[in-house]
Parts: C-alpha cells; sequence; structure tokens
C-alpha cells in the first residue's frame, strides 16, 4: 500500500503534464474542397502537355523542326516552360491543322468504296473483278 501512495504522486504528475501537452493548440490546416472543375481542369491540361509530347516525338515533326534549325531539346524545354493557357491554346491550335498525310489516304478509300459499292450495284462498270446483276 506504501509502495502505491509513493508512485501515484509521480504518475499523476506524469498523466497531467502528458495531458496538457496534448491539449495545447497547434494551428490547424487550412484545407479547402478541391472542386470538380479543378479537377477536370489539371486533368486535361496534364492530357494537352502528353499531346504536344506525343506530336513532338513524331519523326516527321522531329525532321522539320532540324530542318529549320530548331533543336527539339530547345523546343521540350520551352514546352515544359509553358503555362496552363498556353498549352491548352498550342494544343487547341495543333488539333485544328489538318492531317495532311492521311487526308489523302482516306480519300482515296472513300472514293473507292463508293465506286464499288455503285458497281456491285450494277449503275458503273469500272471494276471488272464485280459480277454484275443480270438484267
Amino acid at each position: 500500500m506504501k509502495i502505491f501512495r509513493r508512485l501515484t504522486k509521480p504518475v499523476s504528475h506524469l498523466v497531467i503534464f502528458g495531458l496538457l501537452a496534448l491539449s495545447m493548440h497547434f494551428p490547424a490546416a487550412q484545407a479547402g474542397l478541391v472542386g470538380t472543375e479543378a479537377v477536370i481542369n489539371a486533368s486535361q491540361t496534364q492530357q494537352q502537355r502528353q499531346h504536344l509530347q506525343q506530336v513532338l516525338n513524331r519523326a516527321d515533326v522531329k525532321a522539320a523542326l532540324i530542318a529549320r534549325g530548331v533543336e527539339p531539346a530547345q523546343v521540350q524545354a520551352r514546352i515544359d516552360s509553358l503555362n496552363d493557357q498556353e498549352i491548352q491554346s498550342l494544343s487547341t491550335h495543333i488539333d485544328q491543322l489538318p492531317a495532311g498525310g492521311d487526308s489523302l489516304l482516306g480519300v482515296l478509300v472513300f472514293i473507292f468504296v463508293v465506286l464499288l459499292i455503285t458497281d456491285i450495284l450494277g449503275f458503273t462498270n469500272v471494276f471488272p473483278f464485280v459480277k454484275h446483276p443480270r438484267r
């Protein structure tokens, strides 16, 4: 019993000191809600940066830059230094440019399919390998 009385006072002082130390006021972190629009904008900006990286990594783009005396590393450094609005503007401009290499092939395939269908239906006689319906 004497040991219990001797130990209770120092233990109680230690517990009181610990509770006081824990109850001291620490400044709370100011956190706000992140809106959906902010998350979407950040995601779109990241996608646009990746799109620009893909465009710059194409062999024909690198060759065109070198032909004009511009090093691809310099272009990479400049793109890395652009802010979000500039990235969005540049990406939108690139997306609006005509895709020169793919458009001719697409037109030729479209014309071939149209002529093939009209030949199968019997309106034209362009391809000799198409069997025309009997009239």
